[in-house]
């Protein structure tokens, strides 16, 4: 069943960038590649409503269900009758409320690190980091298929690029052996990949880092509150969080809430309080998501059950699909690809999906 495109026209009339723009959009339709935002009711639930019709949510990052928490709803409420609805101003003015100590404070505790920060959002945080810490005088590596915050972060760094295939130690460690050492060189890669749903090989990552003295970070955000004995995530789950420098997640997947976090040494975050133009120059957080931050940080670590029905779950989703012949992409965790093919093929399925609905 195909759906009939509606017309598309540039017009004659507009200024020469809009016609490009025009000549774009209509390039992209053509391929399939065109997107709409579609009002979704109830987003946080297991079904949710679009467009009239009500449709079972795979496409969410709430792994845990945590969104509609009442814990994380009565954090938010309770925030705003203290503090009020929006923040004022960025944390080096006046919008470091007492909020942000009590939570990161909380962060470092469940972190087990020497210091944390909290951020406006993970793509705010990748960009922020890496541009902080790099300039044109060091060299980046980064896994290929590594988020896109990771690769904006690296170009507006400056810093030399060199991206390595997909879990390829091999190549990254010709390119590590390769490069002076009197450069400065991070290492970044996502711990859960939110393309495909493997696992990094962080344990290789950190003797390739040491053996190369090589600062690495790693992105957590798809596996906070997935992975350790409290949610703290992949690097405490293989027990190597004290061998990496620079740990970052976020709190809007399966914490439930909204915003990022890093943790690392005293140092570093002082570094970054003072170098990271995107916490410097942003408006702070509103006391309502700091409130659930506060308490998603509480409830995650006494989320056992939920993390092993997650689990659960994905591993038999993932068998019922590969026994129905479906490419996974070698996922391990609850991310779960579909490689259906083309664009034209992969948008057919989806209508066809929600056609059965």
């Amino acid at each position: 069943m195909s759906q009939v495109k509606k017309p598309f026209t540039v017009s004659e009339n507009s200024p020469s960038w809009m016609s490009e723009i025009e000549s774009e959009l209509f390039s992209l339709r053509e391929k399939e590649l065109q997107r709409s935002l579609i009002v979704t009711e109830q987003a946080a639930e297991t079904w949710i409503e679009r467009e009239g019709k009500k449709l079972l949510n795979l496409a969410s990052n709430n792994y845990l269900g945590l969104a509609n928490r009442e814990e994380l709803k009565q954090g938010a409420i309770q925030a705003v009758e203290w503090y009020g609805a929006g923040s004022t101003a960025s944390r080096l003015i006046i919008g470091n409320h007492p909020l942000y100590q009590q939570a990161e404070e909380a962060l470092v505790q469940w972190k087990q690190a020497e210091a944390g920060l909290i951020l406006n959002s993970g793509y705010t945080a990748n960009i922020g980091i890496i541009s902080a810490l790099m300039d044109r005088e060091g060299v980046v590596f980064s896994d290929k298929i590594n988020h896109a915050s990771i690769v904006d972060g690296m170009i507006l760094s400056r810093a030399e690029i060199k991206r390595y295939r997909h879990k390829d130690l091999a190549q990254l460690e010709q390119m590590l052996s390769k490069t002076p050492i009197t450069k400065r060189k991070l290492i970044v890669t996502d711990s859960v990949f939110s393309m495909d749903g493997d696992l990094a090989p962080l344990a290789d990552l950190v003797r390739l880092k040491e053996k190369y003295n090589a600062i690495l970070m790693v992105d957590e955000a798809h596996s906070s509150g997935i992975y350790g004995s409290r949610g703290e995530g992949l690097t405490h789950h293989l027990q190597l969080h004290r061998q990496i420098d620079i740990q970052m997640g976020t709190f809007s997947k399966a914490m439930g809430s909204f915003g990022a976090y890093v943790v690392g040494s005293s140092r570093l975050i002082e570094y970054l309080v003072n170098k990271m133009r995107s916490f410097i120059f942003t408006t702070a957080l509103p006391p309502a998501v700091l409130g659930s931050i506060l308490a998603s940080i509480s409830v995650v670590q006494e989320a056992s059950m939920e993390r092993e029905q997650l689990q659960k779950k994905a591993r038999y989703f993932r068998q019922a699909l590969e026994k129905l012949g479906f490419a996974l992409c070698g996922s391990e965790t609850q991310i779960i690809p579909i490689l259906v093919g083309s664009n034209d093929r992969t948008m057919e399925f989806s209508r066809l999906l929600q056609t059965e609905a």
